[in-house]
């Protein structure tokens, strides 16, 4: 389905959801640490959302059978939480939804765990990030798909980070995963215009090498094929007419 222009209630309902995934994302932020596990912080992030009121819209999700996704150094996206203890150095991303009242949203962070960054892990952290806050800064009322994918894209280039092309951004407020699809890369002034009172969840997904990704043997886990590690932001947005509101940020 499309992703629909929200009513007050629904974006009063997603703004809720919004800071509810985003406390969850800052204690990811907080606790992980050498030798805790991505089953370690599943079980945090379960804990706390239980507490702050919020449903889980990955579980079960075509099957799905976490809350979270947690990808670490050459995992992309999508990876189960296991028991492979963290280490200093190594490149964690948390990729996250909520419900509540019936709305979804999405959004993601990537961190170094003891921040023990090399030139290359930094690079990827803070160009996807920075590529993340750049599609979003031509995000408003009558602006095309294709503006915010151009925009990503030059960010990603600058930083000689590869794109991944198979995984994109998208809207988002219904269900966890709504039309249009919203590429990292693309021509400006092309695509869907989006609408005030949208809700879009963009996304930016790199490799500090060659883009191509693979399947691992879960079903659920992409690799990236040369075994580059992985980056990605993501936040879920309320289009208005000058701009956007970011709701998945305390």
């Amino acid at each position: 389905m499309m992703t629909t222009i929200k009513s007050e209630p629904e974006v009063q309902a997603l703004r809720e959801s919004g800071r509810m995934l985003a406390t969850v994302l800052e204690l990811m932020r907080e606790k992980a640490m050498p030798g805790l596990t991505p089953k370690d912080m599943s079980a945090l992030a379960k804990k706390e959302l239980a507490s702050l009121g919020g449903e889980a819209p990955f579980l079960g999700f075509y099957g799905y059978p976490d809350i979270i996704c947690i990808s670490v150094n050459n995992q992309v996206q999508h990876s189960i939480p296991d028991n492979t203890p963290f280490k200093a150095g190594d490149v964690v991303n948390f990729d996250f939804g909520v419900k509540y009242r019936g709305m979804i949203t999405d959004a993601g962070i990537t961190i170094c765990i003891d921040n023990k960054t090399t030139p290359d892990t930094a690079r990827l952290i803070k160009g996807t990030e920075r590529a993340l806050y750049d599609g979003l800064s031509v995000v408003r009322h009558g602006c095309r798909v294709g503006d915010i994918s151009a925009a990503i894209e030059r960010t990603l280039r600058k930083n000689k980070l590869g794109i991944v092309r198979e995984l994109v951004g998208h809207g988002v407020g219904h269900e966890l995963h709504e039309d249009p699809e919203i590429p990292n890369y693309g021509r400006a002034g092309t695509g869907p215009a989006l609408q005030s009172g949208m809700t879009i969840a963009v996304e930016p997904i790199t490799t500090l090498g060659n883009p191509a990704i693979v399947e691992a043997r879960d079903g659920w886990t992409l690799l990236t094929a040369d075994n580059s590690w992985s980056a990605q932001f993501e936040h879920t947005v309320l289009v208005t007419p000058t701009g956007c509101e970011v709701l998945t940020k305390l």
